[in-house]
């Protein structure tokens, strides 16, 4: 269950992350992107919340009431099928925001939203964003871009996982998570990397090693580290990199990492 404060601009009272920035509402770059006007019709309504790993946000078919905006955590977008297996379709971060059918008029979606990652979120009524989302203007821009490069992801990761190595998907896994986190560190343990990727765990453990044969990566005790992302991204598909390009060019906002 989320841990709920009120947002003040003067707020200095979370000790729990080592970025004391990244728990204000500009930690993400969605809203750091919005003109000021829109950010004080929006801030004034929304909650800092503490997301655990494995918080649902949403589940298939359930009707939305928030949406929510990482500052430092992931959210996985995930479809789980009738016997019970899921595999991600996209991964949402600081560069935008969980809750994309709440304006998109559907209220509810196919797939769950979970944390993959944990840390924290800033949340506002679905009835407040749609208020602003509905005078058409910068907001509703940037969310449309933000709709585009989600449908990129998710189009790409469904080609990546039918036509690449568990391997180049781990990798394309790691770029897209690391994108929309603020360091080089994942705390995620093997059998919920296989979880995401649809894949059995003794493959994710094949092909973690393999990573850490070749120094790309450190793994202990479900703390990955990504020690050489060059050679990351030499060993992944042109999957990450569709993606990576699509979003840089609908997002302009969103950081780039070496």
């Amino acid at each position: 269950m989320p841990l709920v404060s009120k947002f003040h601009s003067s707020d200095k009272s979370s000790d729990k992350s080592s970025d004391q920035s990244s728990q204000q509402p500009t930690g993400n770059h969605f809203l750091n992107h919005l003109p000021v006007t829109i950010q004080q019709r929006l801030f004034e309504h929304m909650e800092l919340v503490e997301l655990p790993l494995g918080t649902v946000l949403y589940d298939a078919g359930e009707v939305m009431r928030y949406v929510y905006f990482p500052t430092n955590c992931i959210v996985s977008l995930l479809y789980v099928t009738e016997n019970g297996s899921q595999a991600e379709i996209a991964v949402v971060g600081n560069d935008g925001f969980v809750g994309m059918s709440l304006l998109m008029g559907g209220e509810s979606t196919i797939s769950r939203g979970i944390v993959q990652s944990a840390g924290y979120a800033y949340r506002i009524l679905g009835l407040r964003m749609k208020a602003e989302f509905n005078r058409h203007g910068e907001l509703m821009d940037l969310t449309l871009r933000y709709a585009q490069a989600l449908i990129t992801q998710m189009a790409q990761t469904a080609v990546c996982n039918r036509h690449h190595s568990i391997e180049q998907q781990l990798c394309r896994w790691l770029l897209l998570s690391l994108d929309r986190l603020n360091d080089n560190h994942l705390v995620m343990t093997q059998e919920l990397i296989a979880n995401m990727l649809g894949v059995r765990r003794e493959g994710v453990t094949e092909a973690a090693g393999r990573l850490h044969t070749k120094q790309v990566i450190d793994y202990s005790r479900g703390h990955i580290v990504v020690t050489d992302r060059p050679k990351l991204e030499s060993i992944c598909c042109e999957c990450y990199s569709v993606v990576k390009a699509e979003t840089d060019r609908l997002l302009p906002y969103c950081p780039h990492k070496t």
